[in-house]
C-alpha cells in the first residue's frame, strides 16, 4: 500500500470522483483517486481513497477530517493496510 494514501469516509452518494479529486488536489499533488462503488449497482459505497505524491500533501488532506463535502461531515485519516477477513463460515476443524 502506498505510504502516501488516505481513507475518506461518510461521502455523499452524490459525490463523484472527480469533486473528491477536486477537492482534495488543493493540498498537492495527486496520483491516485478511487471512489468505491456498489459493483452490481455502480453506486457509491461511501467512502474512496486519494493518492498523493508526497507526504507532506498527505498531512495536509488529514486536516479535511471533520469538515462538510456535499452536505456530509468528512473521516478522512491515513489509509492503512486491511485486516485479512476471519472466516466466519460455522464450521471449525475442532473434533470433540
Amino acid at each position: 500500500m502506498s505510504e502516501n494514501k488516505i481513507f475518506i469516509g461518510n461521502l455523499s452518494f452524490n459525490t463523484t470522483k472527480e469533486s473528491l479529486e477536486s477537492e482534495f488536489s488543493q493540498y498537492g499533488e495527486i496520483t491516485e483517486t478511487k471512489l468505491i462503488t456498489d459493483r452490481d449497482t455502480g453506486r457509491s459505497r461511501g467512502f474512496g481513497f486519494v493518492t498523493f505524491a508526497s507526504a507532506d500533501s498527505l498531512d495536509a488532506a488529514c486536516e479535511k477530517n471533520g469538515q462538510d463535502l456535499d452536505g456530509r461531515t468528512l473521516r478522512v485519516n491515513k489509509a492503512e493496510e486491511r485486516k485479512p477477513r476471519e472466516s466466519n463460515s460455522g464450521y471449525s476443524n475442532n473434533r470433540y
